[in-house]
């Protein structure tokens, strides 16, 4: 009886209802902060060297540009207009708007034209004494049908092609964000590999030194030749540094071709220093509220949720009865050149009833896996949004802690180099080894290597920060902000 009422209730309803659950955007897991501690106001200008954070403000313009560099600005746009990723997204995209709007089409009526022309000989039989001799027959047929769409399930269809649709744009959004972090991170990595490199040449160079120093000492028999053997062994041992450096480096030069769209035998851009980039020192950061409409991952997840939602009242339409309703008009004749004459006008119209009586459960089982769906797609959504939170939490305190390496790192490498000028002097004057004097040079390489590594990882996490909090949001109009000093 209820389902009978709501079909009544539906059929007389002048517009119409839809089954199934209505859409509605789901509530962001409540978080006033990224991390368990409360980040600290402090005045932005207090340091030229200390990153800062915008609390609440958006990114405004394109992220990368806040880097200063003109040639990351034109990589990045070479990247967008010929990387291939990112076009078979966008043609992705440009599908499921289409089969959207294919989909939609279906809520109108169809109509279509039927022309047709034959010769019909019916059996005795079926007339009976009555004999009709062959005849040639002619008809043009303009039929219009339509599927009356009182329970919504056809709305709800079309309601879930667009969501899917929705999904491809943030996924296009999505594959937008990655290449230009990519074209990004790819150029880092190569300035960053660059200043290694630079960095085992110059150590290489004090090795060389170190040598001449050792082999003058020895020519003049104040050392033995243990010593010269072991000035060689450090600059062997050192020059095992530079082809692993060197991989990596052609490495990421491929890895910026493929992003560039390019063979990776296409001639790139010429390398950049880190010197030649500046790094942001205020970094704008959307409340975690704000991030849930912003980030790609997260408004596709809540486009999946959506999509499921409509699919829960497509399978709830299924278990009512189905209307047809067709209309045909148009002439009929056995003469062609008395095909258009009114009186030879046929019409017809139709309506048609389907209604399940019984399906071995079919029906109610999909729309309980349609229901089971849409449950899971709201706990992947709320997954999606804390491992979100979680990405930014981590990279804010990892830039904290970057701060805090790179400062150890400067004070260990200046301590190292005078560590090391002192064992010289010392072995110049004889009262160390030569032993003494590699392991200071040991020590001041390890110290040097891990400065520069401290450096790039500080701009490689600034731009992680920057694709972790949804990139550019040009949409958005930025809030007032409180600055906080967070490392």
């Amino acid at each position: 009886m209820q389902r009978k009422a709501i079909v009544l209730a539906c059929a007389l309803g002048s517009g119409g209802c839809s089954v199934g659950p209505d859409f509605a955007r789901p509530t962001v897991p409540p978080a006033e902060r990224y991390t368990r501690d409360t980040l600290r106001a402090e005045d932005s200008t207090a340091s030229d060297n200390v990153q800062h954070i915008a609390l609440g403000r958006e990114i405004e313009g394109n992220w990368w540009t806040l880097f200063h560099s003109d040639a990351i600005d034109q990589l990045v746009t070479q990247a967008l207009d010929h990387n291939r990723s990112l076009a078979a997204s966008m043609a992705t995209l440009a599908q499921a708007q289409e089969f959207a709007l294919a989909r939609a089409g279906s809520q109108y009526p169809q109509v279509n034209l039927t022309a047709g022309a034959g010769r019909q000989q019916y059996g005795k039989e079926f007339l009976g004494p009555i004999g009709i001799p062959p005849f040639t027959y002619f008809a043009i047929t303009p039929t219009v049908s339509y599927m009356l769409d009182y329970t919504g399930g056809v709305a709800r269809g079309v309601e879930q092609q667009y969501a899917l649709a929705e999904v491809e744009q943030h996924q296009r959004d999505a594959a937008y964000l990655t290449v230009t972090g990519q074209a990004v991170m790819q150029t880092l990595a190569i300035a960053s590999v660059r200043a290694q490199i630079d960095t085992i040449e110059t150590i290489l160079v004090q090795d060389r030194d170190n040598l001449r120093l050792v082999q003058s000492a020895f020519d003049n028999g104040s050392v033995a030749r243990e010593d010269v053997v072991s000035a060689q062994s450090q600059i062997a041992n050192d020059m095992t540094l530079l082809p692993p450096l060197r991989q990596d480096l052609a490495k990421a030069r491929h890895a910026l071709s493929v992003v560039l769209g390019r063979a990776p035998a296409s001639e790139l851009p010429q390398d950049l220093d880190l010197v030649q980039i500046t790094l942001p020192l205020q970094l704008p950061v959307s409340l975690p509220s704000e991030l849930a409409h912003r980030r790609p991952d997260i408004l596709a997840a809540e486009a999946r949720l959506h999509a499921a939602t409509s699919a829960v009242g497509v399978a709830q339409s299924n278990l009512y009865p189905k209307i047809q309703l067709t209309a045909s008009v148009g002439p009929q004749s056995l003469k062609l050149d008395q095909l258009f004459d009114k009186s030879n006008n046929a019409w017809s119209i139709l309506a048609g009833l389907t209604t399940p009586i019984f399906d071995g459960g079919t029906l109610r089982a999909e729309k309980r896996a349609a229901v089971d769906a849409m449950r899971a797609s709201a706990a992947t959504y709320e997954q999606t949004v804390l491992e979100a939170f979680a990405q930014v939490a981590d990279l804010l305190e990892g830039l904290g802690h970057d701060a805090e390496q790179l400062d150890a790192q400067d004070h260990a490498q200046q301590a190292a180099q005078s560590s090391l000028d002192l064992a010289r002097i010392s072995y110049r004057e004889g009262n160390v080894g030569v032993l003494q004097v590699l392991d200071a040079e040991r020590s001041y390489q390890q110290a040097r290597l891990g400065y520069v590594r401290a450096v790039a990882q500080r701009y490689l996490d600034t731009v992680q920060l920057f694709l972790a909090l949804g990139g550019t949001n040009p949409g958005a109009a930025p809030p007032r902000s409180e600055v906080a000093h967070v490392f």
